[in-house]
């Protein structure tokens, strides 16, 4: 089990707050891992983990909480029955669930074990620029399908967005081989 929950950031001195914790437990190196709840999310945050074995730091793993008008539906499939619950809740549970699925699979993994799980609510490239500016981390680490061409044009890239605008180093991870 991990040693943290997942913690929903309003306001910038929230995540600067979650971000001392994390901190706290690796001398101030911090690595950002944006996870959508994608198998290339997954890859990347086990990536992520050894990076962080590596270098001596402990990961801040964020998820922002898509507008429901942006993304109609995102959640949908999360909900069980008809009842009515807070995105951000659905979200959360999803996060939490997530986060513990690549934990069993990667249970060697520590840094996994010591994550610090921030969720913000907004649009994706954003608010994990945003977060990035306050955590200040020594890298940022995500997932990505590797659309090319037109689905790249007309779809756009989350990921490229990042690594075009982000003032740190990124690295991208697409699924591995061994998980399809």
């Amino acid at each position: 089990m991990s040693e943290s929950t997942v913690h929903l950031a309003a306001s910038k001195a929230e995540i600067k707050e979650r971000s001392k914790v994390a901190a706290a437990r690796s001398d101030g190196r911090l690595i950002l891992v944006p996870v959508d709840f994608s198998e290339h999310s997954a890859s990347a945050l086990v990536q992520a983990a050894g990076f962080a074995e590596m270098m001596g730091a402990t990961l801040v793993v964020l998820h922002v909480v898509h507008d429901p008008g942006d993304m109609p539906g995102y959640y949908s499939k999360l909900i069980k029955k008809k009842r009515a619950t807070r995105i951000q809740d659905i979200a959360a549970e999803a996060f939490e669930q997530f986060v513990e699925n690549v934990i069993a699979a990667n249970a060697d993994r520590e840094a996994l074990h010591k994550a610090e799980k921030l969720m913000v609510r907004g649009l994706p490239v954003s608010r994990i620029l945003e977060v990035a500016k306050y955590v200040d981390p020594v890298m940022v680490v995500m997932g990505s399908q590797g659309r090319t061409g037109l689905k790249n044009l007309v779809m756009g890239s989350k990921a490229a967005q990042i690594v075009q605008l982000c003032p740190l180093p990124v690295t991208i991870v697409k699924k591995s081989a061994k998980q399809s």
